[in-house]
């Protein structure tokens, strides 16, 4: 009896210590998606002084992270966020009817902010058209957020840069 007990404890001290193995082994990526999944639940700013919601949700089985952009007056929008190997991915389902597809760099630090590049887009009715290129994404504790966005229209670029503030149950006063 007594060696059932010492061996079910050294078991299950062994199943424990390999749960916690594989969750440190996590790659620098996954821990990134962990982090901008942080972001579930609700924020309010404004967009070109419109006000504006954030909504976030995980989706797809843990695998995609959605934001839903609510102006007041406009379009929604939605951006889908993914792991890629070392990266991330962002492709953004925009109200100008395009869907650019932006990319991260290797992730080696997963507590900076994300800075996502253009790869491709679909959509677009010609190469003068509005369509974005880049996306910062700047996490700044729990409860505030600023996005910086990169567009190109008629071949000139510019940037936008929008702040937001959580809402709803574990925000800041």
């Amino acid at each position: 009896m007594k060696r059932n007990v010492v061996c079910g404890s050294i078991g299950m001290a062994l199943i424990i210590a390999a749960s916690a193995a594989f969750a440190a082994e996590k790659t620098k990526s996954e821990e990134a998606f962990d982090r901008l999944s942080s972001l579930q639940g609700e924020w309010k700013g404004q967009i070109d002084g419109v006000n504006t919601t954030l909504i976030y949700t995980l989706t797809a089985n843990g695998s995609a992270l959605m934001e839903q952009c609510r102006p007041e007056k406009g379009s929604e929008m939605i951006t889908i966020f993914t792991i890629d190997g070392d990266h991330l991915i962002a492709t953004h389902y925009c109200s100008a009817k395009n869907q650019p597809q932006m990319a991260t760099p290797a992730i080696t630090d997963a507590q900076k902010p994300l800075a996502f590049s253009f790869v491709r887009v679909t959509g677009l009715k010609s190469p003068d058209a509005f369509h974005n290129t880049g996306l910062t994404v700047v996490q700044e504790g729990n409860d505030h957020l600023t996005q910086e966005w990169l567009y190109e229209s008629k071949g000139k670029t510019g940037k936008n840069v929008f702040h937001f503030t959580r809402v709803g149950e574990g925000a800041e006063p």
